[in-house]
């Protein structure tokens, strides 16, 4: 059995989240999967990713250089055949995306 068969779509997707946990938004302290940013993750049979994300501001001056990053990174998880980013705002990010732990490293807790 090849590591791609051993490695259960629960176990890649446990692993998107550390790495996405491991990627801050350069403006702002926290990681981008605790800003609520990252909308949706989704592995397929074939462990192809595709994760749906938003930013902060639809003007991010640095977006297409994280977007990069998120795809480099994500694209180097073992298990991983292909990772597309798609970038969305709908709906628009706000701050009540944010999770309990990014509040509290906010000070807004």
């Amino acid at each position: 059995m090849n590591d791609m068969a051993e490695k259960t779509i629960i176990d890649i997707e446990t692993e998107i989240v550390r790495t996405l946990k491991n990627i801050y938004d350069p403006e702002i302290p926290v990681n981008i999967y605790e800003l609520g940013l990252i909308y949706e993750i989704e592995v397929d049979d074939d462990h192809n990713v595709e994760i749906t994300m938003t930013l902060t501001a639809p003007n991010c001056p640095v977006a297409d250089h994280l977007l990069e990053d998120i795809e480099r990174q994500v694209s180097e998880i073992e298990g991983v055949q292909k990772a597309t980013i798609t970038l969305t705002f709908d709906p628009p990010w706000d701050q009540s995306m944010l999770s309990d732990e990014a509040r509290l490293e906010l000070g807004l807790m």
